[in-house]
């Protein structure tokens, strides 16, 4: 533990590379620490298994299957003919039925407990199936409810589906039949020639995954959909396993690997050839961890697919793997008899100073890196889910919530869970989001419940961090049964935002994520596509369709800062930070000059995001080392400026730091926020020259209401300029931005509808098409030009007249101020 700490401190230092000062004010000074940009020492995320089992094995022949009641209860099925159960808090263990001697079972699976929230009336049943050609429905106490004759040979697996409405079955005979949760035959999806091993639903139910040799197969249910199949492996596959949560697919075969595919049979992970055969694989009910059996050999996985622990057991091959409800602990089915059970422990949490880890079921270490302090934590019951944040740690177990603040460890806020099995916990600054079997429910780090937002077939068993994003003001969540759809909620109320209406997109979203600092009305949320596209919008939308603008290409992770609107992803070979997101909604072309990129090649294939705080961002490689890379300091002081409208702090920083990133990020602020002066002197630094004039004619512009409306139009805005001109009557200048723009249909139809300056329209339009050597065929300005003469004279003095009239409208207004900057 000292050597572990001695080089987390080598690391700190290491960090601090090169120190200045930065002087604000005369008699203050800011020390910074500046990073390089270099990536830092490496090490890797720490977790084992503790594995357990029997002295003497209570089977007397090889365990084939078994499968968990409860997180405490399990049962397991032998070649002996003998049904057992375990009882993990009484350490007692019991024979729930011996099987005629004719059946030797080989595959079971419980019917669902929960299915959105519901407790269903067969949850007390599981399917058996065995070796005589049937599958068999017993109830938890043992008795045989039905038997059923499914397949020619042994019923090799079988499996219910999410809902508890169907069960596949397959077998030796090579087909995939699909049953009623009754025992009824529905059908027999597909005949293969060579026996199928292993079977797994879909996350939706509406597809079903087998082996066929050295095949992996996606089926869809109906008749005439297309069939996904692919070669993954170079043996025979024995084991599969698809999780609804990830969407990943797990495949073990005989040429000793383990591999990891999406759902489209792309290949994300091939592991090294193990000695043995891998017998069998698991996910983890959350998706975030797997394990594979083989002989004598245990491993635990990262759902990338590195590895890690391996723990090698006396059990001969594990032939069975499966998790428990909560995701704590495993059970294997040993080809001597034993069942092995292993805890998950050495989990790890890191936030700035903070390093927290799990060191038994029960406790947590909590170390503070500055000074080397140490607090140890203990529970009364095991811990299931942790999340460590914006100062607080907030812990699952399966019973209560326990909500620590980092200034005090003594006093956790402790209150009773609605339901125990938490599977996600997600934080912001003011609150956090705890997920659940039978619920979404938002507390505040007092313990008060503060909403528990709803959507019609919300199925929260197969929500993730990639699926679920929060912030202070508002909580998005990605639909799973249409995934073109993000649902966005108010927060403190957990109603739906604005109008009402979810966020859809043109093709299915895989992660999102929302800003975490700013207010509500500018809050914006990004996210990534299937074809890896990296698209931001705003959440507030009331009616009025909101731009989805593309910033990003072959993006597969992302991450928003902890306290400024910063934003880092990884994109194809390219680490890249965009400082400031919305310079799309201001002005795009200047978007590409406020971005930071890096070359990412270095960090092998599929790196993930784990973290961005501060000006730390964490990368987790494919081999599971962690990269800390550190990014310039100056762009979170520039966004505090900003949101304090300390406009002159922020023109002396891009001054002092001489980057021109710097500046079209303030620039791009200072436009978003109406402040034209400090703007100028942004554009004016990147050499901007033709923004820099328009600014300035905005400047001379006599009344608020124009320079507000050609702010807009600097931003793209046109139709609110227009609006905004119109609501102010100032019909001409609006009519006028049209003709500027060429929208020469909407500025006739603005002066037909308010009966002025239509010759101006006319003879703006004639001179257009004159300068181009063109006869006017729009049948609208034919109609209207006839018996029109153009009066050039006419017109100036028409425009010179609404100038005067909106000079003397803004001398006469009394709030009109000297400073050309216009307050939101």
């Amino acid at each position: 533990m000292k050597k572990r700490t001695l080089r987390r401190h080598i690391v700190f230092r290491y960090c601090a590379e090169r120190v200045v000062t930065y002087p604000v004010k005369k008699s203050s000074f800011i020390l910074f620490i500046v990073s390089s940009g270099l990536a830092k020492p490496r090490n890797l995320e720490r977790m084992r298994l503790k594995t357990s089992h029997l002295k003497e094995p209570k089977h007397k022949e090889l365990v084939s299957c078994v499968g968990w009641t409860t997180a405490d209860e399990l049962y397991s099925c032998s070649d002996d003919h003998h049904i057992m159960k375990w009882n993990l808090l009484t350490s007692e263990t019991t024979q729930v039925v011996k099987l005629p001697d004719d059946i030797y079972p080989i595959d079971l699976h419980w019917f669902p407990k929960n299915i959105g929230g519901k407790k269903q009336s067969q949850a007390e049943s599981f399917v058996l199936t065995s070796s005589d050609g049937k599958f068999h429905l017993i109830s938890k106490i043992g008795r045989v409810e039905k038997s059923v004759e499914a397949h020619c040979g042994a019923v090799l697996a079988g499996r219910w589906n999410y809902e508890g409405t169907a069960l596949v079955t397959v077998g030796e005979d090579g087909q995939i039949k699909i049953w009623s949760k009754s025992g009824m035959l529905r059908s027999t999806l597909a005949q293969q020639g060579t026996p199928v091993y292993s079977v797994a639903w879909g996350p939706d139910s509406e597809k079903v995954l087998y082996t066929s040799g050295k095949q992996l197969i996606i089926k869809p249910l109906q008749p005439n959909a297309k069939v996904l199949q692919w070669k993954a492996h170079d043996g025979v596959i024995l084991k599969l396993d698809w999780n609804s949560v990830n969407d990943l697919i797990l495949s073990a075969g005989e040429d000793c690997k383990y591999k990891v595919w999406d759902s489209y049979g792309r290949l994300l992970y091939s592991s090294q050839p193990h000695d043995y055969p891998i017998t069998s694989v698991a996910w983890a009910p959350d998706g975030e961890l797997f394990a594979v059996g083989s002989f004598h050999t245990l491993r635990l996985c990262d759902k990338t697919g590195w590895s890690y622990a391996l723990e090698k057991p006396n059990t001969g091959s594990i032939f069975n793997i499966a998790w428990s409800i909560d995701g704590t602990q495993i059970a294997g089915a040993c080809g001597n008899g034993h069942v092995i059970f292993a805890h998950v422990v050495e989990q790890r949490w890191e936030w700035k100073n903070f390093e927290i880890t799990l060191t038994k079921r029960r406790t947590m270490e909590v170390r503070n890196v500055i000074n080397d302090a140490v607090d140890l934590l203990e529970f009364r019951d095991r811990v299931i889910k942790a999340s460590l944040n914006y100062g607080h740690l907030v812990v699952s177990t399966s019973l209560q919530c326990y909500v620590f603040s980092t200034k005090n460890w003594n006093t956790p806020l402790i209150f009773d869970l609605r339901e125990g099995t938490v599977s996600l916990i997600l934080q912001a600054e003011r609150h956090f989001l705890l997920i659940d079997g039978g619920g979404i429910y938002l507390y505040s780090y007092e313990g008060r419940l503060i909403s528990s937002p709803k959507f019609p077939g919300m199925r929260t068993d197969v929500l993730n961090a990639q699926t679920v994003s929060l912030s202070n003001d508002t909580l998005a969540i990605k639909d799973k049964a249409d995934e073109k759809v993000i649902y966005l909620f108010e927060a403190l109320s957990g109603k739906p935002l604005g109008d009402g209406k979810p966020l859809i997109h043109k093709t299915e979203i895989t992660e999102i994520a929302l800003d975490q600092k700013g207010i509500t009305n500018e809050r914006k949320i990004v996210f990534i596509d299937k074809n890896r596209d990296l698209y931001i919008t705003s959440v507030k939308r009331f009616g009025k369709e909101q731009k989805i603008i593309k910033i990003g290409t072959m993006a597969h992770t992302l991450a928003w800062n902890d306290t400024s609107n910063i934003l880092c992803g990884l994109q194809d070979t390219r680490f890249t930070v965009w400082y400031y997101p919305n310079t799309v909604y201001v002005d795009k072309d200047l978007l590409p000059k406020t971005l930071y990129e890096k070359d990412a090649s270095e960090y092998s294939k599929n790196p993930q995001i784990v973290r961005f705080v501060g000006n730390q961002v964490t990368i987790r490689r494919a081999d599971g080392s962690l990269i800390h890379l550190n990014i310039s300091p100056y762009p979170a002081i520039l966004h505090e400026y900003v949101s304090s409208s300390k406009w002159e702090d922020a023109v002396r920083l891009c001054r002092f730091v001489k980057d021109q990133t710097m500046w079209a990020c303030l620039a791009a602020m200072a436009v978003a926020n109406k402040d034209m002066t400090t703007a100028e002197i942004a554009y004016a630094s990147i050499g901007d020259i033709d923004k820099v004039q328009y600014i300035n004619s905005i400047k001379e512009l006599p009344s608020k209401e124009s320079r507000m409306a050609h702010i807009l139009l600097f931003s793209g805005n046109i139709q609110d300029a227009e609006m905004l001109l119109l609501q102010a009557g100032l019909i001409y200048q609006a009519i006028q931005v049209n003709i500027s723009l060429y929208n020469w249909d909407r500025a006739l139809e603005l002066a037909v509808k308010h009966k002025t300056h239509v010759d101006t329209v006319l003879g703006y339009r004639q001179k257009f098409l004159e300068d181009f050597g063109k006869k006017e065929t729009n049948k609208r300005f034919l109609q209207y030009a006839e018996g029109l003469e153009v009066d050039w004279d006419k017109i100036k003095a028409k425009i010179e007249m609404e100038i005067a009239k909106e000079r003397e409208r803004a001398a006469a207004t009394p709030a009109v101020r000297a400073s050309v900057t216009v307050q939101r």
